[in-house]
C-alpha cells in the first residue's frame, strides 16, 4: 500500500466532531482528520499484511505531518530496525501527549535503546520530549518482563528528580510511571511508596499531588492483593 492511497483513505475517514473531542482531552495537532483508535489499529494491520517494506512506509507516514498517519506509523514501524537517531527526530516532533505515549508504548518501548532514551529524554526541557523519557518507565515496568527489579527500580530517582515540575503533562507522567512500577511485584511497591515519600516531602505543589495519588492507588487494598498475586506468579517457589 502506498503513502498517498493511505493518507486518501484517512480523508474520506475525517469527522470533525472527533476532531473537536481530540481538543477537549489535549490532543492537537496541525493536521489531523478525527479517525477513531480502533479504526486505525484495523488499518495498521491491514496495511502490515500488504507491504513489503513496511518499516519505509512507517518513516514516510511520520513525516507527512499528519496525525492519524503517525499513529499508523508507530503500529506498523518495526523496532528492530529504529536506530537512536529515528527516535530523536520522532521525539522531536511530538505535539501533544497521545503522540507521545502511543510512540513509546506500541514502538520505542520495544527497542533496545528504550532504557538510554528514558534517561536522556527525561532530562531535556522540550514539553512532550520529557515526557516521552518520563513515561518510557511505565511501559517498560508493565512489558518487559525480563528486567530485573534493580533496572526498573533505576527509574526511581528519575521520577523523583522531575517530580517538582508543574507542567501538567509533566507531573502525570511522573505519576503514571511510580504507579505502574509500584504495581509490578511487591518489592518494587515497596520502593516506589518510599519514593513517593521522598516526592512528597519535597513540599511542592506538583510534587504533593503526585505523592497524593501514586500513595492513594498503592496503599488501596486491591491494589496490594494484585501486587502480591503477581509476586507469587513471577516466583512460585
Amino acid at each position: 500500500m502506498m503513502l498517498d492511497e493511505i493518507i486518501q483513505k484517512l480523508e474520506l475517514l475525517e469527522n470533525p466532531t472527533n476532531i473537536a473531542g481530540m481538543a477537549r482531552f489535549g490532543i492537537t495537532a496541525k493536521k489531523a482528520f478525527g479517525v477513531s483508535a480502533p479504526v486505525l489499529k484495523q488499518f495498521a494491520g491491514e496495511i502490515k499484511k500488504q507491504t513489503n517494506d513496511r518499516h519505509q512506509l512507517a518513516l514516510k507516514l511520520w513525516a507527512s505531518g499528519i496525525h492519524e498517519a503517525r499513529i499508523i506509523a508507530y503500529l506498523i514501524a518495526d523496532a528492530k530496525q529504529v536506530t537512536p537517531e529515528q527516535m530523536d527526530d520522532w521525539a522531536k516532533d511530538f505535539d501533544n501527549w497521545a503522540i507521545c505515549d502511543g510512540a513509546c508504548g506500541h514502538l520505542f518501548r520495544k527497542t533496545e535503546f528504550a532504557y538510554e532514551k528514558a534517561f536522556e529524554w527525561s532530562a531535556r526541557e522540550e514539553e512532550f520530549v520529557k515526557r516521552a523519557g518520563i513515561v518510557l518507565p511505565a511501559w517498560l515496568a508493565v512489558h518487559d518482563k525480563k528486567a530485573s527489579d534493580e533496572k526498573i527500580a533505576e527509574f526511581l530517582p528519575l521520577l523523583e528528580a522531575y517530580a517538582d515540575d508543574e507542567r501538567n503533562f509533566i507531573k502525570k507522567a511522573v505519576n503514571w510511571s511510580l504507579r505502574q512500577i509500584g504495581k509490578r511485584n511487591l518489592n518494587l511497591h515497596k520502593l516506589a511508596i518510599e519514593t513517593a515519600e521522598k516526592i512528597k516531602a519535597r513540599n511542592t505543589k506538583s510534587a504533593g499531588w503526585i505523592a497524593a495519588d501514586a500513595l492513594r492507588e498503592l496503599k488501596n487494598e486491591k491494589i496490594l492483593e494484585r501486587v502480591k498475586k503477581k509476586s507469587i506468579a513471577q516466583n512460585p517457589n
